[in-house]
């Protein structure tokens, strides 16, 4: 669990304020989701499966939160890059979160997990 602090922690403002929100949204989700660390970033399982992740963008320093089977998810916000799976939902650190999208994002990407 220390790593996960340091991780938030050692998060510059705003940005760090934006992850620990974030990390609270997502765990409040469901009661089934867990965090741990996967890759030196908060992971977040469902069920023991790999959920989502929370990580900044490396050009911008801004926060995203990335979905692990973001390609069976559909949201105009939810970008894809250059990932075959994974989708991206980009936070910006100085605005109000959007909860309800995001509670949204995440009840859809629970949905896909449930249906199996």
């Amino acid at each position: 669990m220390s790593q996960l602090n340091n991780f938030y922690l050692s998060q510059p403002e705003p940005n760090q304020s934006c992850l620990l929100a974030l990390r609270k949204i997502i765990l409040d989700q469901d009661a089934q989701i867990e965090e741990t660390v996967k890759y030196g970033m908060p992971c977040f399982t469902y069920n023991k499966k790999m959920f989502c992740y929370l990580w900044t963008d490396k050009k911008t320093k801004e926060p995203y939160l990335l979905m692990v089977e973001g390609k069976q998810l559909n949201h105009p916000l939810l970008e894809t890059g250059n990932r075959a799976r994974m989708k991206i939902l980009r936070v910006d650190p100085n605005k109000d979160i959007p909860v309800t999208m995001i509670h949204k994002v995440l009840e859809m990407a629970l949905d896909v997990y449930r249906k199996g």
